[in-house]
């Protein structure tokens, strides 16, 4: 037998841990990280020379982003339960919302980012 220690390999250790993962898990940290780069290409964030972000607006970015989130929310709903679903859905209406305040030309109802997939948001 060998002194020396079994070899490290971060791949097998990536996996192991991401199989420890619950799906629901997975699902609303993807949301999430949607959710926080989406506000940010809203304006939203705070740490501007103002106070505000509006260094960071990027309505074309955000759009993309909002629109993804719409679809990851929409699609997982059945699965990962009314309580997740439900916070998830509010963060997504506050976004949509945010963008249609952030357009100097905002969208029809129901063309905004993510609503042909959610309905109009108002």
């Amino acid at each position: 037998m060998s002194d020396e220690a079994t070899p490290h390999d971060p791949a097998r250790d990536a996996t192991r841990d991401i199989a420890d993962v619950a799906a629901v898990e997975v699902i609303v940290t993807a949301a999430v990280h949607l959710m926080s780069a989406a506000a940010v290409k809203c304006g939203l964030a705070e740490d501007g020379p103002d106070g505000d972000g509006r260094q960071y607006l990027d309505l074309d970015e955000a759009r993309k982003l909002i629109t993804a989130l719409a679809a990851l929310v929409t699609a997982s709903a059945p699965d990962i339960g009314n309580q997740h679903a439900r916070s998830l859905r509010d963060g997504l209406r506050s976004l949509q919302l945010a963008f249609r305040e952030a357009s100097p030309f905002p969208d029809a109802p129901g063309e905004g980012p993510g609503e042909k997939l959610t309905g109009p948001v108002s």
